[in-house]
């Protein structure tokens, strides 16, 4: 009966009018499963697109839940789609011009994926701000938080600053015992997690 309806209404509709307002209502529909799928965590897949040079060796999503930005994904079509629909909808009573109505609706798409890539990469940042990689720690200074026995004898902590934040993690030396308070600097990484630090 929905059907039936939705399909009388746009079969009074001009031709140009019509293919605007499927278009709108199946990117709409599309973007909607997108959202509910990314936010319940499906989706994820590895994604080896070829972009001429903008970021192609990207291993992220094709819902672009996370990895690198890419510019050829599933959700940027459906957005590019979502702005040509709607635009076409919302401007197609105030441009008689049919060719400026399609120019306007394809602006109005590409600005759509603009959009979405300038939240992603904002997105991305915040990510990338918030997130701590231990291999990031050599060559940093740090203060000494607990005691470190000399000649690897035992394991004391430092405090590295990344991003605003501080993580405290085991460190040992080489030479003689460090106090806490003491400043060194990260030589090296040991065994995954471990740091192996010298006064500065």
């Amino acid at each position: 009966m929905v059907l039936l309806t939705i399909s009388s209404w746009l079969g009074g509709m001009e031709p140009l009018q019509r293919a605007f307002w499927v278009i709108a209502l199946l990117a709409t529909l599309v973007f909607a499963i997108q959202m509910v799928l990314t936010l319940v965590g499906i989706g994820d897949t590895d994604a080896d697109v070829d972009t001429g040079g903008l970021d192609a060796d990207a291993t992220g999503d094709t819902m672009d839940t996370g990895g690198a930005i890419q510019l050829f994904t599933i959700r940027n079509m459906v957005n590019l789609l979502l702005g040509i629909g709607w635009g076409g909808v919302c401007f197609y009573s105030s441009i008689p011009s049919r060719p400026l109505l399609l120019l306007v609706a394809v602006l109005c798409g590409i600005a759509m994926v603009v959009a979405f890539l300038l939240m992603f990469r904002q997105l991305m940042k915040l990510e990338s701000n918030g997130a701590f990689r231990i291999e990031d720690c050599v060559g940093k200074a740090c203060d000494v938080y607990l005691r470190i026995p000399a000649a690897r004898s035992g394991q004391g902590k430092v405090q590295v600053s990344f991003g605003g934040s501080v993580q405290e993690l085991d460190a040992v030396t080489d030479g003689e015992q460090l106090p806490s308070g003491a400043k060194v600097r990260v030589v090296q990484l040991i065994e995954g997690r471990l740091l192996l630090v010298e006064k500065i």
